[in-house]
């Protein structure tokens, strides 16, 4: 989450599901929260029950919008118009909460001369390069390019400070330019401006809570910086009842990013080394991404307890570091199915996901499965990734035949989660221990018996080379004890996780799942948190920000079930130090004070010369409110008393991003790459910098193309999950969702000709589904700029295996990447709407050709800022980045 990340240091929810219980306003966006995340939007419930005042905004009226007091039916992909609008009134009205903004963010920082923004370029923030598809972000950054120490004008006015820019930047963003880009009208603007404003400020706050309705746009971090604007501008940031709340699809996805899935960042969200001189050391590393100011000071002993934990390594190879991987590329799930599909990938591992329905451009991820040598999938049932050789739709329509695909398959059976133990991390940061519940059986195993097993084989391979390319697998530290059916004990990972002292005789107390696989003494004692992490090899950590959570006493804070206080602390364990609101310090006045009693959550003890109150403070405990460092101080120390935002080398929220993306520092609106209008506020249509695939069988439609004129978005239902290979399968769930549908409005099923229970074809560029017709006023037309728009929902938990079967809706996404992380655009497409049904036993593009001729066929004219080669496309993008927003 580098929208978070970048706005105010770390990429996690910033509050907890139960303090929207004191929310007076609670905004709902991206999300059809009452619906994906029932057990969290009780605390919405309790919020309205005691006064506050809900708002949902989403194209679709749902189950959410059914219990908020304002629904905001919005165009898909225009939300940053619409957020850029209540920046714009909230500064023109100067309802900002100003003491709160001149103290605690960087509205007063002076920018460097030459920063322009895209009013002055057409678009384009300045220090685009055209040439390599990306921004040099240097005009970005404060005047002096000292981040640490910024040169600041409390009283707001210089021209040049943060504010003044905010304000010029969003003059354009008036209620009529926001309605004619969104479809809201300035009536409806100005109750949710008057709703954010009235709940914001000393005595009241406001929360923000999205879901993956914002992430899966190829401007999507710039959405979360929007409401991360504006959430800093009305104070509502580090205070109870504000925040805002990242709410996560699955039970680990905060815990998948923290220890991490992907492919340009480590454990703790530091910087995954890349490519670029063969002297390239630890110390180099460190030293490029280590921050003077701040906690990032820190890197060094994060970074090298980590690789303590990895390998058995010296000093003499930076602790393990020489023996890293390095980022090449991008190496993102989207560029190694283009490499698959080019027969340039061997095999693949599919563990929890199933690309076959769950990704985007399924079609094309699907006839790429087919140019591997072999495919390992670990799942409960025979998914659509496991049976694409014989039962896909492009095996049905003849496009692919079985006996032509080489892919060797093999189908691991998978143990559930009531089956295994373990943590989750959930959507506020929160490790929770489970419990075996039952064994699984036959032979189905956990993740964390397969990859132990594979470990040791490799490991025991690796063993008998002296090949150079094999060092690695020699030097980790594989040494996890295991249970009577090999199974390794996964509180000893946790434990390592937490972080130890090397040295058994150094430290022997506190020791936690101390003896290896071989019985002898592995480690030293369990350290209490990461204020103990050394940078000399003394220590070692699998996550930094982790640490804590199974410390010396040895309990295990994850499984404790002992809820007590305001926030629940004894109820397992939130990252980092417990902390469940973070950036707390910002509840507190400069001085120290609470804002009120209200709205009080820590504050200074002057007696005891500590910070104390309902929540672990998230600051150095004793530093005093009037700290001010000296010049010469590094890390914390050099941070003000009254700078919050401790990850930041300013401590300052950060309305103005002078490092950290590579989209520009401010929230502009762009189109999404599919989009039934031009862009009204600037020349350039789309993101730049986005990633394109530009390749036949992932075709786009250009602005205006008349065969797709709906605008089409996808979203969940509650009685299914994801691609629904854990719903599908279950007769009790499929009953209550049978089938795929559609929802339209019945102005659109007047127009195509449709009520109720008939079938219809939603068709994109990349091919077609069928699906039946719900005709509801859930859905309306939108008026824009002179025309109707009409659009579509469609949920996509349908596929071609298992006892309830369906279209899949990914086979109409487009393979986009945002530029900072890849992530796709499934939120606003277009399509069309055609009354009938897909011919069967023919190609995709015979059959779309069939309901409407020309349909079938590749667009007429490219996208004006797609590039003209997919070689072009990979040289100009630079590969991903941290989720902190850290690497530059």
């Amino acid at each position: 989450m580098p929208g978070l990340g970048a706005s105010f240091g770390r990429g996690g929810a910033t509050t907890a599901q139960q303090d929207l219980r004191d929310a007076d306003c609670i905004v709902i966006v991206g999300s059809s929260m009452a619906e994906a995340h029932p057990v969290a939007f009780r605390f919405v419930v309790a919020a309205r029950e005691r006064g506050a005042k809900v708002i949902h905004i989403d194209p679709r009226f749902s189950r959410t919008s059914a219990l908020s007091d304002l629904w905001v039916p919005v165009r898909a992909g225009s939300d940053i118009a619409l957020f850029g609008g209540l920046i714009r009134h909230v500064l023109e009205t100067g309802r900002f909460f100003r003491e709160y903004v001149v103290h605690y963010t960087n509205a007063s920082c002076i920018l460097k001369e030459d920063y322009q923004g895209p009013d002055a370029l057409d678009g384009f923030f300045s220090g685009w390069q055209p040439d390599e598809g990306r921004y040099d972000p240097s005009s970005w950054r404060y005047e002096g390019d000292d981040l640490g120490r910024p040169r600041r004008d409390l009283s707001l006015e210089h021209p040049r400070c943060v504010l003044q820019v905010l304000r010029r930047h969003y003059a354009r963003y008036t209620p009529e330019e926001v309605a004619e880009v969104t479809g809201v009208s300035p009536e409806l603007f100005g109750q949710v401006a008057d709703a954010l404003t009235d709940g914001s400020g000393p005595e009241r706050t406001t929360a923000l809570c999205y879901s993956v309705g914002w992430t899966q746009h190829t401007k999507g971090v710039q959405l979360i910086r929007s409401a991360s604007v504006l959430q800093l501008l009305l104070g509502n940031i580090g205070r109870p009842g504000g925040g805002i709340l990242a709410l996560r699809g699955h039970a680990s996805i905060q815990g998948s990013t923290d220890v991490p899935t992907m492919y340009d960042i480590l454990p703790g969200y530091m910087p995954m080394p890349r490519a670029r001189t063969e002297g390239d050391s630890l110390e180099e590393h460190v030293g490029r991404h280590r921050k003077r100011t701040g906690h990032w000071a820190n890197l060094g002993a994060y970074m090298t307890s980590l690789l303590r934990a990895w390998y058995r390594a010296g000093p003499e190879v930076g602790w393990g570091f020489d023996l890293l991987p390095r980022v090449t590329r991008d190496h993102s799930h989207f560029s190694y199915f283009v490499e698959m599909a080019e027969g340039a990938v061997e095999g693949l591992f599919v563990l929890g996901q199933n690309p076959a329905v769950g990704g985007q451009n399924a079609r094309l991820e699907r006839r790429a499965l087919g140019r591997l040598r072999w495919l390992v999938v670990r799942d409960l049932v025979e998914s659509e990734t496991a049976a694409f050789w014989y039962g896909s739709p492009e095996v049905a329509r003849g496009e692919l035949r079985p006996e032509e695909i080489g892919t060797e398959v093999f189908l691991l059976p998978a143990a559930g989660h009531a089956e295994k133990s373990g943590t989750f991390t959930n959507t506020q940061r929160l490790l929770q221990w489970r419990r075996t519940a039952v064994e699984p059986p036959g032979d189905c195993r956990s993740e964390a018996w397969f990859i132990h097993q594979l470990a040791l084989r490799l490991q025991a391979r690796a063993a008998r080379s002296d090949d150079p390319r094999d060092a690695a697998l020699r030097a980790l530290d594989w040494w996890y004890p295991e249970d009577e059916h090999g199974e390794p004990e996964v509180e000893a990972v946790l434990a390592e996780i937490n972080g130890w002292f090397v040295d058994p005789a150094a430290r022997p107390d506190g020791v936690s799942h101390g003896a290896g696989r071989d019985g002898r003494p592995h480690h030293g004692g369990q350290v209490s948190s990461y204020q103990e992490l050394q940078a000399d090899g003394s220590t070692a950590c699998g996550c930094w920000i982790y640490s804590g959570v199974l410390g010396p006493d040895g309990v295990n804070r994850a499984d404790r079930r002992e809820p007590a206080g305001r926030y629940g602390h004894g109820w397992g364990f939130a990252w980092p130090s417990d902390r469940r609101i973070l950036y707390n310090r910002a509840s507190a006045r400069p001085d120290g004070r609470p804002w009120s009693e209200r709205k009080r959550l820590v504050w200074w003890d002057d007696d005891a010369g500590r910070w104390t109150g309902d929540d672990v403070p998230d600051f150095p405990g004793d530093k005093r409110p009037d700290h001010v460092p000296g010049h010469d101080a590094e890390g914390l120390e050099a941070l003000r008393g009254d700078a919050p935002f401790m990850l930041h080398d300013d401590g300052l929220g950060w309305l103005f991003a002078p490092s950290g993306l590579d989209d520009g520092p401010l929230p502009t609106h762009y189109e999404p790459v599919e989009s039934p209008v031009r862009n009204r506020l600037y020349p350039r249509e789309t993101n730049p910098g986005l990633y394109w695939f530009p390749r036949p069988d992932n075709q786009v439609a250009p602005p205006e193309d008349p065969r797709y004129p709906h605008v089409l978005t996808t979203y969940r239902l509650t009685e299914h999950h994801t691609a629904g290979g854990m719903s599908r399968f279950l007769g009790h769930l499929s009953e209550l969702q049978p089938e795929l549908f559609c929802e339209l409005s019945p102005e659109l099923a007047g127009e195509v000709g449709v009520t109720t229970g008939d079938w219809v074809v939603l068709a994109t560029p990349r091919g077609g589904v069928e699906c039946k017709a719900l005709v509801t006023r859930r859905m309306r037309p939108l008026h824009l700029d002179g025309q109707v728009v009409h659009q579509v929902a469609l949920p996509f938990h349908w596929g071609f295996a298992g006892p309830v079967r369906g279209d899949v809706a990914n086979d109409l996404v487009p393979l986009l990447g945002d530029p900072n992380v890849t992530i796709h655009e499934a939120k606003a497409l277009r399509c069309a709407v055609l009354a009938g049904r897909l011919r069967e036993g023919v190609s995709m593009a015979e059959a779309l050709d069939a309901l409407r001729p020309g349909l079938g066929a590749p667009p007429a004219r490219p996208h004006p800022d797609r590039p003209a080669r997919e070689s072009e496309a990979r040289e100009q993008h630079p590969g991903g980045q941290s989720e902190e927003g850290q690497v530059e």
